[in-house]
């Protein structure tokens, strides 16, 4: 007999504790135990979480960026590294899946930063750290593009997980290699992003992305996002109102559940902080999957085919290496 799993996941809509890399990691730890204590056997964080998002690349010049570049690249997180133990342990402890985004620090460049997602298992094994293949626009001042080698899906205790950061959830070539995997767990985390163009809605923007990936896979998504404290308002617009009330805009976050026919399991939170939970019941993905397989019998593998470079990404390979 088939057993598919049951049980309920936790979306966090948070702050971090902006730039501080241990105090954030002290958040996280204590609401993975609140999320795990409230019975969740997933609990899902937002995009670089781990010490914050580069707001300073959309309200200022490079040049006037380039100092914020310092200071995130000196709080960022190594992976391996203790931070990483600590967000481990405590996913041990606690006995939940977590999925949390960090800034990760290059290895072998000062000039390499990478937006990546941990995906830790409830024995608190670090199963994957996915590094954001494209940064989005004006992130391109901060991040390094990641390659296919960490695009998997990784057998969890709640089923098979995948996970794509913030605007990866738009490229359809990325979410079908997660699909194709046979992916039934999605996490899809996020920042809070009121300083885009005037006519872009993020919780919109948002539910539109997890709607279309949600539906066409058959499968649930849990989604992060992260909130705006009055600490980061007031470290990135200082005395400029423009900048202020750019960042006081609302409909700039959303998180929650989404379910294979794309509708909220339950009712999303916006822009407010909290944790969303709901019961996640992957047997619902067996039924929609007979109408739309697209990974299956509801395509044409003759005809398309998806070819995936999942080689690891190195500045450096030695002839040795080669052979």
């Amino acid at each position: 007999m088939l057993d598919l799993p049951r049980f309920t996941a936790a979306a966090v809509q948070t702050a971090p504790v902006y730039l501080d890399p241990a105090a954030t990691v002290d958040k996280a730890v204590a609401l993975i135990h609140e999320a795990a204590r409230n019975g969740a056997s997933l609990v899902v964080f937002p995009e670089v979480f781990v010490p914050g998002y580069p707001y300073w690349n959309w309200t200022m010049t490079p040049v006037q960026g380039s100092p914020w570049y310092e200071r995130l690249y000196r709080a960022a997180v190594d992976v391996p590294g203790p931070h990483v133990e600590a967000l481990c342990a405590a996913a041990r402890r606690a006995g939940v899946v977590v999925v949390i985004g960090v800034n990760e620090r290059g290895r072998h460049s000062l000039g390499v930063l990478h937006n990546t997602l941990l995906i830790i298992g409830d024995d608190g094994e670090l199963l994957a750290a996915h590094r954001k293949l494209v940064p989005t626009w004006a992130e391109k001042l901060t991040w390094t593009q990641g390659d296919g080698s960490t695009l998997r899906v990784h057998r969890t205790s709640v089923g098979p997980l995948g996970a794509l950061a913030c605007g990866e959830n738009t490229n359809p070539l990325a979410r079908f290699t997660l699909m194709a995997q046979g992916e039934l767990v999605h996490a899809a985390c996020y920042i809070a992003l009121p300083v885009a163009p005037e006519d872009y809605d993020m919780a919109e923007a948002i539910t539109l992305r997890t709607a279309a990936h949600c539906f066409e896979g058959k499968l649930f998504t849990v989604v992060s996002c992260s909130t705006i404290s009055p600490e980061i308002a007031d470290l990135i617009a200082g005395d400029d109102p423009l900048v202020r009330k750019q960042l006081a805009r609302p409909h700039a976050a959303l998180s929650g559940v989404f379910g294979p026919d794309g509708r909220p399991v339950t009712e999303p939170l916006v822009d407010e902080e909290g944790i969303v939970y709901a019961e996640i019941d992957l047997a619902r993905c067996i039924q929609p999957k007979q109408m739309h397989d697209i990974v299956g019998h509801y395509n044409r593998f003759d005809v398309f085919r998806l070819h995936v470079d999942d080689r690891p990404l190195r500045p450096l390979v030695f002839p040795e290496e080669q052979s």
